[in-house]
């Protein structure tokens, strides 16, 4: 075509949609810039989302688009812009950290912290800056699953520097304490030390901070509503009925608090025998969507019981760095894209950019 406008550009453009935000790249005004020359045209395209493993597969979609309407040379860059969105009213937001993801469940069981701390990593993988606090003041478990020994550095007073392992800072009651050593605290204690965790941490900068929750809505649900700003929870069941009654209660307190549930995810929905390829549901099928529609959210992730998740995440390199090729390893950085994705449509936060006004009465 001779006479080639952004205008045509634009238009073009538009028939394609972001597969995970569901509309088109003029409606969340994605396009940066289109720079038109005699044989290239270069187009600047920002997300809201981290998106390094589709941006290959969308600009061979967009390139394949705009050859229709001309033979220039295109020349597509895509990028992400992560903002922070607002948490519970009242609550302000953290320094250094835009979003807070908690990751909840019912009960125990059913691989909530596995599903946080692959979650975490795969968010990294896709290009943003991650951290992970292990709410479990009783039980930790993400000293284990990160494979880090040892404590946190301590550059002054009440001051902790988070432990970075596998590209995600990290924090937990487990790196500061003897591995056997019992928490025989009462309710205040542990949200205190919840609140310690969080707060006295030197957090770098965070585009998201998954908050990985023990198991039921105690008073570390209870601290997490009243005193930290949380963008979206997730939660994770299994297909049985059991964990499906719990996880009810979990959408319930979320729904009290006036925080957005961003989807569920439905952990060991099938196993797959590996000898024989039979696939089997041993805990039930089709719980987690027949939840998800009861709350209208939407059903994220279907993750498989599988021997290689546990032994991975049991050994210190959770599945998706010790086999980022796999297909367990796409699935959760689907459920990243997944995740990322719905939490940028929010309402985004602009507290920080207002001043701090002071009275004095001088």
């Amino acid at each position: 075509m001779s006479h080639l406008s952004k205008q045509d550009i634009e238009k073009k453009l538009s028939e394609y949609q972001d597969p995970y935000l569901h509309k088109d790249l003029i409606q969340l005004k994605a396009i940066k810039d289109i720079t038109i020359q005699a044989d290239l045209v270069t187009i600047d395209i920002t997300l809201g989302y981290p998106n390094l493993g589709v941006q290959d597969e969308m600009i061979a979609a967009l390139k394949k688009l705009l050859n229709s309407i001309t033979n220039t040379e295109i020349k597509i860059n895509i990028t992400h812009k992560i903002t922070g969105h607002l948490g519970q009213p009242g609550i302000k937001s953290l320094p250094n950290i835009k979003n807070v993801l908690a990751v909840a469940s019912g009960k125990g069981g059913v691989g909530k912290s596995t599903t946080a701390v692959n979650l975490a990593l795969a968010l990294a993988k896709e290009g943003a800056r991650v951290g992970i606090l292990d709410a479990d003041i009783y039980g930790p478990s993400q000293p284990l699953m990160l494979g880090v020994i040892g404590m946190p550095e301590r550059p002054a007073d009440k001051v902790l520097r988070p432990i970075v392992r596998h590209g995600i800072q990290s924090m937990s009651i487990g790196y500061l304490i003897a591995e056997k050593s019992p928490m025989v605290w009462r309710g205040p204690m542990v949200s205190t030390a919840l609140q310690q965790l969080l707060n006295d941490t030197q957090w770098e900068d965070l585009d998201y901070l998954i908050i990985d929750l023990p198991p039921g809505t105690g008073d570390i649900q209870l601290t997490l509503a009243q005193k930290i700003p949380v963008s979206g929870a997730l939660i994770v069941t299994t297909p049985q009925d059991l964990a499906l009654l719990d996880a009810r209660r979990a959408c319930e307190m979320f729904k009290k608090v006036n925080v957005p549930v961003l989807g569920m995810i439905e952990n060991m929905s099938v196993h797959v025998c590996t000898q024989c390829g039979h696939a089997e549901h041993i805990f039930g099928a089709g719980g987690g969507e027949t939840l998800a529609k009861e709350y209208g959210l939407e059903l994220l992730a279907a993750l498989p019981l599988d021997i290689k998740i546990r032994e991975e995440t049991d050994g210190g390199t959770p599945t998706v760095v010790s086999d980022p090729d796999s297909q367990n390893a796409r699935i959760y950085r689907e459920l990243a894209r997944c995740v990322a994705a719905k939490l940028s449509l929010q309402t985004t936060d602009y507290s920080h950019k207002f001043p701090n006004i002071v009275v004095k009465n001088d």
